[in-house]
């Protein structure tokens, strides 16, 4: 479920944006960025959650996008699907075990066009102590903007989807009615908001929050903790 993580990928969009130099990093603001995740229960519905603490980050290549470099972190611990008890088994060894392995990663590999507003975005995703490949699906960027601290900003959103199984997530209880409790296919959708650096020391900082790129979310998917 952790394929959430993928989010990363989204933020590779980002490099079709112009940029003012031959380099530039841009962070993920992660008070406004949502990594979300679907997966089937008891073959009837679906259970939906979010990873709550993220952090990633993009150099840029202006000449060259495909030599641009993605790498992003999640928090596993922060896993959050609005039940405690729930969230509680899946931070234990029956799946992400946190203890053992507490973040996932995903460093890009591979940018290729798919198309007018979309990217083929390919990297290492590392979840569960397995590292395997994985494609996100990105449409966008959206133009670049000013925001009203000065801020330059772009978005994209980024889907795909994976095996648990694949990353050794194989824990699941067979219904007396015939199938499984928890289906093996992991929905992920990756809505992206970063700023592009600036030099130490003139980097304005909006009021509402901190956009560093660490952040922490409760609640239900789409809360954000702190002021808006």
């Amino acid at each position: 479920m952790m394929c959430n993580l993928l989010a990363w990928g989204t933020v590779a969009a980002l490099l079709a944006v112009p940029l003012t130099a031959p380099a530039a990093m841009w962070d993920l603001d992660p008070a406004h960025t949502s990594v979300q995740f679907s997966v089937r229960h008891l073959m009837v519905s679906n259970v939906r959650g979010e990873f709550a603490k993220t952090s990633g980050s993009v150099q840029a290549d202006e000449s060259d996008p495909a030599h641009a470099k993605i790498e992003a972190t999640i928090d596993a611990a922060s896993v959050s699907t609005r039940i405690e008890k729930r969230d509680t088994h899946l931070r234990s060894p029956d799946f992400l075990d946190v203890a053992k392995y507490p973040t996932i990663t995903f460093v890009s590999t591979k940018i290729e066009a798919a198309g007018s507003g979309h990217f083929k975005v390919t990297g290492d995703l590392t979840l569960h102590g397995v590292t395997r490949p994985v494609v996100l699906d990105v449409q966008g960027p959206t133009p670049e903007i000013k925001d009203p601290w000065g801020k330059t900003r772009a978005g994209a959103q980024a889907t795909t989807t994976i095996n648990r199984k694949d990353f050794g997530l194989i824990w699941n209880q067979t219904l007396d009615a015939g199938g499984v409790a928890v289906g093996d296919e992991v929905a992920i959708t990756i809505d992206v908001e970063a700023t592009k650096r600036v030099a130490t020391g003139t980097n304005p900082t909006s009021p509402d929050v901190a956009i560093a790129a660490t952040s922490t979310r409760s609640g239900s998917p789409g809360t954000v903790v702190g002021r808006r």
